[in-house]
């Protein structure tokens, strides 16, 4: 198995999108006010190309099987982003990529300057949820910024500079 992870190109949009509505459809959250149907959904290449955000995909054998961006949303406190539009493939999980994916763009958000990083998720979205929290995130009252997505009910915050100062 080879698993490669890069920047993301013009043609992973629709490779991209098809995946990330196939697992809003898996778990049930197929709704508005969910990325679902937010229509940079079909188009992130382009939107990954705002300043202060980058997106990563993962191929497993050439085949795209994910992606995870860091995204400087609207609203969010100074020196805080958002880790955004993270999926993977039912077929891909539980391998260590969506792990890799995090980690790079913990990585990532470093790089751009970031010491916060925060994001919106769903119940539904327990496994994930929990690998968020071994990651450092912690769970939020309310959300932050305004990303759009008011169906998500799960928010958290991880503090990056906790781990720039463990190294």
């Amino acid at each position: 198995m080879s698993i490669t992870i890069r920047a993301i190109t013009e043609q992973d949009n629709a490779p991209l999108a098809h995946l990330i509505r196939k697992v809003f459809r898996e778990f049930k959250i197929d709704r508005p006010g969910t990325v679902y149907t937010d229509p940079t959904t079909d188009a992130l290449y382009q939107l990954f190309q705002t300043p202060g955000s980058a997106y990563l995909v993962a191929e497993k054998d050439g085949v795209l099987v994910g992606g995870c961006g860091v995204y400087p949303t609207n609203g969010l406190p100074s020196g805080c982003a958002e880790l955004v539009k993270f999926y993977l493939s039912a077929e891909s999980r539980g391998q260590g990529i969506g792990a890799q994916l995090l980690q790079r763009s913990l990585q990532l958000a470093r790089e751009l300057g970031y010491h916060q990083l925060y994001l919106e998720s769903f119940p539904e979205l327990a496994k994930a949820v929990s690998m968020y929290e071994k990651a450092g995130f912690t769970p939020l009252p309310h959300a932050l910024g305004n990303s759009g997505h008011f169906a998500c009910n799960i928010w958290m915050l991880k503090d990056l500079r906790e781990e720039e100062e463990a190294s």
